[in-house]
């Protein structure tokens, strides 16, 4: 179900034709308290499960799904005027993602939210064809901005830094062991890397431009 709803998504998002707010609105709004739903049930479970240190059991399968349905709301946001809850409860509740990355599951879920929390602190709200991040002028945004980066910095200050792996292999492309014989160095994962400090620094940035007194921002 998860699948079938993200590839509709996509597919609307991809339509030149169609009046996007309208079919969106009207495909989610029934949906939007059983997404929300999904989203606290789901990324309630105690991840430290052996069923989600594999990419390939179908525990991760559902949250790679998940993850994909998650992308799929956040660049179908863009089209409505007042998103819908379910739009906006990755920014609301970010400490759910924030303790799965924390968790013990598999490396791959850590980049993937990772990567999404990046699109969301820059707001890159659809896939291959928008960069960058857009203004902060449209109802809501403001407040669900802040609201990621308030959760992601209490994070920061509670060593939620501390507790991610970096990777340790050097990747290449088509997998991640080296040949035999190759005297690479192994090092950080630097995509991970650029995308966490992106995410802190943004979070920073949006924090101290909202605060109010010289206090606050210090």
């Amino acid at each position: 179900c998860m699948w079938t709803l993200t590839a509709i998504i996509r597919d609307i998002l991809k339509d030149k034709v169609l009046p996007k707010a309208g079919v969106l609105k009207k495909l989610l709004t029934p949906l939007d308290a059983v997404l929300e739903g999904f989203y606290n049930s789901i990324l309630c479970h105690h991840f430290d499960s052996h069923h989600y240190t594999s990419a390939y059991s179908e525990a991760a399968n559902n949250l790679i799904s998940f993850i994909d349905l998650l992308e799929a709301l956040l660049a179908s946001r863009i089209e409505l005027e007042v998103p819908l809850r379910c739009q906006r409860v990755l920014f609301l509740k970010v400490s759910y993602v924030l303790n799965c990355i924390s968790s013990s599951v598999h490396y791959l879920f850590k980049k993937k939210f990772i990567m999404l929390l990046k699109k969301c602190i820059l707001y890159k709200s659809r896939e291959d064809s928008v960069s960058g991040s857009v203004s902060l002028q449209k109802p809501c945004l403001s407040e669900d901005v802040l609201a990621l980066s308030n959760g992601v910095l209490q994070g920061v200050s509670l060593t939620w830094l501390n507790q991610i792996p970096l990777g340790e292999k050097t990747s290449y492309f088509g997998g991640s062991e080296p040949h035999p014989g190759d005297t690479a160095h192994s090092g950080p994962d630097q995509t991970l890397l650029r995308a966490l400090s992106l995410i802190v620094l943004k979070a920073l940035e949006f924090k101290s431009q909202s605060s109010a007194t010289e206090a606050e921002v210090k």
